[in-house]
C-alpha cells in the first residue's frame, strides 16, 4: 500500500513536470519561431552559421565542466550534504579553469575561423554565460530530486523571454551579431538570479573523498557517453565550419533546428522527467514496464504527426514568408534530419531509462559507435556532396535506434510495436492526404492551409475510428489515474 501511494506521489509530480516544461517548451518554441524568423530574415545565412559555430565552441567547452557528477546525484537514492558541497566544489574548478582557458584562447579562435570583432565579443559573451550556467546547476539539482520541475520551468520560461526579446529587440536596432551577444549576457545574470531566489543554495567548498568515490562510480561512465557526445555533434560543427564555410553551416544549422523543434518540446522533455522518476521507481521493474509503453505511445502521437507534417509543409512556409527564399537550398537538409530526428526520438528517451536504472555502460557503448562512424562518415560525404555530407551521416546513424529498442527491451520487457502503431498508422494516414493536397494545388497558402486541415482531421479521426482512441482524453487520464 505504501509503494502505491509512493507510485502515485512519484507519478503526480513526474506528470505536473513535464507538462511544466511542455509548456516552457511550447514557450520558449513560440518566441524562438518570432526571433528566428527575424535574425534569419534580417540577417544572412553566413551570420547565422557564425552564431552557430561560436555556439557549439562554448558547448564544446561545457563537457568539460561535469565529470557527471550532477547524473550522479540525481541518480543517487540517497544523498548526503557532502554530496552536493563535493559536487559544486568540483564543477567550479573545472569551469573556472575552462573559462580561462577560452579565454587565452581568444586569439586562436578568432584566427582560426576568421570571425570579426563581433564574433569575438560573442565569444566572451557566452564564455561568461557558461560560467554563470554553472552557478545554477546545484538549486537545480535540488529541485529535479524533488521532481519539482514546474519551478526550473518557471527560470527557463523568463530566461526565453529575456534573451528571445533581446534578440528580436537588436536585430531591428541592426545590431548584426552583436544581438546574440546582448541577449546570451542577459539571459544568463537574470537566470542564476532568479533561481537562487526559488531554490536557495549556499555556495559551500569542500571536497569528500567518500562522496567523490561514490559519485564518480557512476558519474564517469555517464560523462564518458557526454563527452563522446561532443566528439559527435558540437566537434563535427566545427569541423563543417572551417570545410564548408559559414554560410554551409547556416543551412545545415536552419534546418536542423526545424527538424529539431519538435523533439527538443516533446522528447526532451520527457527524457528529462524520466530520469528521475525511473530513478525512484528503480525496484518496480513492472511500473517501469508500463510507464515505457505509455510514454512511448503518447510520444509518437504527438511527434510522428508533427514531424511529417513540417516535412510536407515547409517548402510552403519558406514560399510565403517575406525574404524567406534564400533558405530554399536548406529544404533537403530538412528532410534528412526529420527523417533522423524522427528515429532518434525513440533512442533517446529509452537509452536515459537505462541510465536511471543504473546500466550506464549501454549508452555508453551505442554513444561510441556512433561517435566512430560519425567521424568515419562525414569528412568524406562532406567531400563528396558538401554539406549535405553531415545529414546523409546523420539519417545512416539514427537506422541504430532499431538496436537501441531492441537492447531495451531485452531487461525492461516493454512491447515497442504494440505502444506505437495506431499513431503511426494514422500519421500515414494523413500524410498520404496531405501529399495528395499538394499534388493538387500550387497555391502555396492554400496548400499549406488545406493539408493542415484535411491531415489534422483524418489522423484525429483515424485514430478515434480505427483504434477506438480519443487523443485528448488519453492525455487528460493522465492527471487522474
Amino acid at each position: 500500500m505504501e509503494q502505491t501511494e509512493q507510485y502515485k506521489h512519484i507519478k503526480r509530480r513526474g506528470i505536473v513536470s513535464a507538462f511544466s516544461l511542455f509548456f516552457q517548451s511550447g514557450y520558449s518554441a513560440f518566441l524562438g519561431l518570432v526571433a528566428n524568423l527575424v535574425v534569419t530574415i534580417l540577417l544572412s545565412p553566413a551570420i547565422f552559421g557564425m552564431y552557430i559555430t561560436v555556439l557549439s565552441i562554448i558547448s564544446v567547452l561545457n563537457y568539460f565542466s561535469d565529470i557527471g557528477l550532477a547524473a550522479s546525484l540525481i541518480q543517487k537514492k540517497e544523498t548526503t550534504r557532502e554530496d552536493f558541497v563535493t559536487t559544486f566544489s568540483i564543477q567550479q574548478i573545472l569551469v573556472l579553469t575552462i573559462v580561462l582557458v577560452g579565454y587565452l584562447g581568444t586569439h586562436f579562435v578568432v584566427a582560426f575561423y576568421k570571425l570579426p570583432l563581433q564574433g569575438m565579443y560573442l565569444y566572451w559573451a557566452l564564455l561568461f554565460g557558461f560560467f554563470l550556467s554553472s552557478l545554477k546547476t546545484l538549486p537545480s539539482i535540488l529541485l529535479e530530486r524533488k521532481i519539482q520541475f514546474q519551478k526550473i520551468v518557471f527560470v527557463q520560461v523568463i530566461e526565453s523571454t529575456v534573451f528571445y526579446a533581446a534578440v528580436i529587440g537588436c536585430a531591428f536596432l541592426k545590431f548584426g551579431l552583436a544581438s546574440f551577444t546582448v541577449a546570451v549576457i542577459l539571459r544568463s545574470v537574470v537566470g542564476v538570479v532568479i533561481i537562487y531566489i526559488i531554490s536557495p543554495w549556499k555556495p559551500t567548498f569542500g571536497i569528500s573523498r567518500d562522496s567523490l568515490r561514490t559519485l564518480l562510480r557512476f558519474g564517469v561512465p555517464f560523462q564518458a557517453s557526454s563527452f563522446l557526445a561532443l566528439f559527435k555533434d558540437d566537434l563535427i560543427m566545427l569541423f563543417l565550419g572551417k570545410v564548408v564555410g559559414f554560410e554551409g553551416v547556416g543551412y545545415i544549422g536552419w534546418a536542423k533546428k526545424w527538424a529539431e523543434a519538435p523533439i527538443r518540446i516533446i522528447m526532451d522533455n520527457i527524457t528529462r522527467v524520466l530520469f528521475p522518476v525511473i530513478s525512484r521507481l528503480q525496484h518496480d521493474k513492472e511500473r517501469i514496464k508500463q510507464l515505457v509503453e505509455r510514454i512511448l505511445f503518447l510520444q509518437t502521437a504527438l511527434l510522428a504527426p508533427v514531424m511529417f507534417g513540417m516535412t510536407i509543409s515547409m517548402e510552403h512556409i519558406v514560399h510565403l514568408i517575406p525574404k524567406y527564399g534564400k533558405w530554399l537550398p536548406a529544404l533537403p537538409l530538412l528532410y534528412l534530419f526529420c527523417f533522423s530526428a524522427f528515429l532518434a526520438s525513440f533512442s533517446s528517451p529509452l537509452l536515459n531509462i537505462t541510465n536511471a536504472l543504473g546500466k550506464v555502460k549501454i549508452s555508453l557503448f551505442f554513444m561510441t559507435i556512433w561517435t566512430v562512424v560519425t567521424w568515419l562518415l562525414v569528412p568524406p560525404l562532406t567531400h563528396a556532396f558538401s554539406y549535405y555530407g553531415f545529414p546523409i551521416t546523420v539519417s545512416i546513424i539514427s537506422l541504430s535506434s532499431l538496436l537501441v529498442i531492441y537492447k531495451t527491451q531485452q531487461f525492461v520487457g516493454f512491447r515497442f510495436i504494440t505502444a506505437v502503431y495506431k499513431p503511426f498508422v494514422s500519421t500515414c494516414l494523413m500524410a498520404f492526404i496531405a501529399i495528395l493536397v499538394n499534388l493538387t494545388i500550387h497555391s502555396h497558402l492554400i496548400a499549406l492551409g488545406l493539408s493542415a486541415t484535411l491531415g489534422a482531421g483524418i489522423y484525429f479521426s483515424s485514430l478515434y475510428f480505427l483504434f477506438k482512441i480519443n487523443l485528448f482524453k488519453e492525455l487528460r487520464s493522465l492527471f487522474v489515474q
